[in-house]
């Protein structure tokens, strides 16, 4: 008797655990209001995964999010351009660059770092799977503040199913690999991770910049 008189509440307290909702906590945009920033300088992302192509192939999807989101976004081949006629070449280089120095040279209010985390075809046994999956953080280059990060994935794994049988499936995703890897397929699903980081309708997004109809309008 003592012991139910234990579990009971025990077990009260289990199904009130189950039952409550994992919720997305809200971002603070404080820092985001406060600096309002009207142009973005995206630099090359760093790639840390095993495809060469990802920083070009994940830098070239970020200009029409950012734009479309209501930002004077730099254009990539002129900022590409400039850093080289600077020695700068490399993504990790470029990443070192002081603040202050980026924002002589361009004018910009703000600068967002990406980092590729994964990018490219990968074969799994019965299927090959092309994912990008990044992270970003936007920086005012006044104060060094950051006023945003996040991060975000897609992949093709989803639109894929196998009803070839075993050894239809095998050679299937063998050549889905190649043809994937040759192709760069990675640069089709970075334009879906990059519109889902940095799109204002996306929970915790990036906010609506002043070039938006949607400008200050609360975020989802």
């Amino acid at each position: 008797m003592k012991m139910m008189k234990i579990l009971l509440p025990l077990a009260v307290l289990a199904l009130a655990a189950c039952r409550t909702p994992h919720t997305t906590q809200p971002y603070d945009y404080t820092a985001f209001k406060e600096s309002n920033p009207k142009s973005i300088l995206v630099l090359p992302p760093l790639n840390e995964s095993p495809d060469v192509k990802a920083t070009w192939g994940m830098l070239a999807a970020t200009t029409l999010p950012l734009s479309e989101a209501g930002y004077y976004v730099f254009p990539v081949a002129v900022a590409t351009e400039t850093f080289k006629q600077n020695g700068l070449s490399n993504a990790a280089d470029i990443h070192a660059v002081k603040l202050n120095k980026l924002r002589d040279i361009f004018g910009n209010d703000a600068v967002l770092y990406i980092t590729v985390k994964e990018y490219g075809t990968k074969y799994q046994v019965l299927q090959s799977v092309t994912t990008v999956t990044a992270d970003a953080k936007l920086v005012d280059t006044r104060n060094g503040k950051t006023l945003w990060q996040g991060s975000a994935s897609a992949s093709d794994e989803a639109g894929k199913n196998n009803n070839n049988g075993l050894f239809g499936a095998l050679i299937g995703a063998l050549v889905d690999q190649i043809s994937g890897t040759l192709g760069d397929r990675g640069y089709d699903m970075a334009q879906t991770a990059a519109s889902r980081l940095l799109s204002p309708s996306t929970t915790n997004g990036i906010l609506y910049g002043p070039r938006s109809p949607h400008y200050q309008s609360a975020p989802k």
